[in-house]
C-alpha cells in the first residue's frame, strides 16, 4: 500500500485496484495471479508424489479452496466486462476473445 501526501499535509492511503472475491470488511482482496501461483505450487508438491497421505489431502483441500476463490474473481471480472460492453450499446453481451497470432 502506498501513501500520498495531500496539500494539507495529511497522507492518504492508496491501493491498486483489484477485483474483490471476498465480502467487504474482510481481509484485503486477493489477486488472481497470487492464487494461481499458490495453486501451481500445490500441484507441483502433489505431483512430486512424496507427500504423506494426510498432507496430500490437506494440499488437495487447499487447492480446491483456491480454485473456488479464483473462480469467484474470474466470474466477477466477466460480469464487469459484460457490464462495460453493455453500457456501450445498452444490452449486455459477451464477445469472444481472440488471441493475436505471432
Amino acid at each position: 500500500m502506498a501513501t500520498e501526501a495531500k496539500p494539507d499535509g495529511k497522507t492518504e492511503a492508496k491501493t491498486e485496484a483489484k477485483i474483490e472475491a471476498r465480502p467487504e470488511g474482510s481481509s484485503p482482496p486477493e489477486r488472481f495471479e497470487d492464487i494461481l501461483g499458490r495453486l501451481r505450487g500445490l500441484v507441483e508438491r502433489l505431483e512430486a508424489g512424496n507427500l504423506p497421505l494426510e498432507e496430500s489431502l490437506r494440499a488437495f483441500e487447499e487447492g480446491m479452496e483456491l480454485c473456488r476463490r479464483g473462480t469467484l474473481i474470474l466470474d466477477s471480472a466477466e460480469k464487469k466486462v459484460e457490464t462495460l460492453l453493455g453500457s456501450a450499446g445498452g444490452v449486455a453481451r459477451t464477445a469472444p476473445f481472440e488471441m493475436p497470432e505471432g
